[in-house]
């Protein structure tokens, strides 16, 4: 019995000492790739730091300040961080952007204003803060000009004659790199539903500074008063105006819904940004440069159009789920708005053979692309 005890004693000896040696031998396999790993890490980390000197070596160190007035959680800002962060990676960090979104570089004309002067390097603004300064881009702000379908818009500003209105912004100073989307504006009022032009009878409508803005709503039998765009909240909510148009992220972002009665879609117009730089400094750009920020531009624009389609169902349940009255135009109730704008459409081009050749060229774009619906 013993022995016996004393060789089961011996084997589980031996069994512990093997299984020691297998824990170690584990061990040391683990730690050689561990090894391995921390090599292949070491070695990736490296090519990607190489390929970054050699991306930084292909640009000048740069700053970029670009502007923008939008508030976190809007389609521009998510479309304005993806235009950064493709600049400083595809740049190996050799290019910077300074982001100043939310207004904080000054009032929307002011930021149009540091552009041109070059404190503002690009900026991003809606079309009707940049038409006092280039007159030609108005016509992207001519009521129910582009078609109601958001991806046949995009195709018309891409195409050669959107191309040719982007590239009037020479004529102020600056030049044009993109449309970038904001969506399409909605009117919202108080104490009036509108189903009709002549509903804006006796009310004076909030726009931004705009002469065709302004133009668009006298047109239609109503008013208009350009407010600045920070205190758009408290002129409706004290009566300064009756009412105003933005589109449903603006509306919703901006709580316009909670001081106004009834929040109307209406396919009236589309809010345009252009994303534009000051033309001296773009021009004076290696060519390399200039490549990437247009590639940004592209990729920018992308992720807005994207954050765009991806937040407009939230933001226009929220809407409906609020106290003011929501509603659309009907079919018939557009084309009257329609049929009533076209006589503006000619009375804004009226004198300017350039504006003329612009708007027929638009109009012929947007025939193609319909298919004349």
């Amino acid at each position: 019995m013993r022995s016996l005890k004393m060789y089961a004693g011996l084997s589980s000896a031996l069994v512990l000492a093997l299984a020691g040696c297998g824990d170690g031998e584990n061990g040391n396999e683990a730690d050689g790739n561990n090894d391995a790993n921390n090599v292949n890490n070491e070695a990736d980390n490296n090519d990607a730091a190489n390929n970054n000197d050699t991306a930084a070596e292909d640009y000048q160190e740069l700053e970029i300040t670009f502007s923008h007035n939008q508030p976190e959680g809007s389609p521009e800002y998510v479309g304005a961080r993806a235009f950064e962060e493709f600049v400083e990676e595809e740049s190996g960090g050799a290019v910077t952007v300074d982001m100043y979104p939310d207004s904080q570089m000054g009032s929307l004309r002011e930021q149009v204003e540091s552009t041109q002067i070059g404190e503002i390097d690009i900026t991003m603004q809606p079309s009707a803060v940049v038409s006092p300064f280039v007159d030609d881009v108005k016509l992207v702000d001519l009521p129910y000009l582009w078609p109601e379908d958001i991806d046949q818009k995009y195709e018309v500003q891409d195409s050669e004659a959107g191309e040719e209105l982007l590239g009037s912004l020479d004529e102020g100073g600056f030049s044009g790199l993109g449309y970038w989307p904001g969506g399409f504006k909605l009117f919202t009022t108080n104490g009036q539903e509108i189903h009709e032009p002549s509903d804006f009878e006796g009310l004076t409508m909030r726009t931004m500074e705009s002469p065709t803005l302004i133009n668009q709503y006298e047109s239609w039998g109503g008013n208009a008063e350009p407010v600045p765009y920070a205190e758009v909240y408290n002129a409706l909510q004290q009566g300064v105006v009756d009412g105003q148009e933005n589109p449903l992220q603006t509306i919703y972002l901006n709580d316009f819904h909670e001081v106004q009665d009834y929040v109307i879609e209406s396919y009236h117009g589309t809010m345009t940004y252009l994303l534009m730089a000051n033309q001296g400094w773009f021009d004076a750009l290696d060519e390399a440069t200039q490549n990437l920020i247009r590639e940004a531009e592209e990729v920018g624009v992308e992720a807005a159009r994207e954050n765009l389609a991806e937040t407009e169902d939230e933001f226009r349940t929220n809407i409906q789920e609020s106290d003011a009255e929501y509603y659309e135009l009907t079919e018939e109730e557009r084309d009257a708005f329609r049929e009533a704008s076209q006589d503006m459409h000619q009375d804004e081009v009226e004198g300017s053979e350039q504006q003329q050749e612009l708007l027929d060229g638009l109009y012929d774009e947007i025939e193609s692309v319909t298919g004349g619906e």
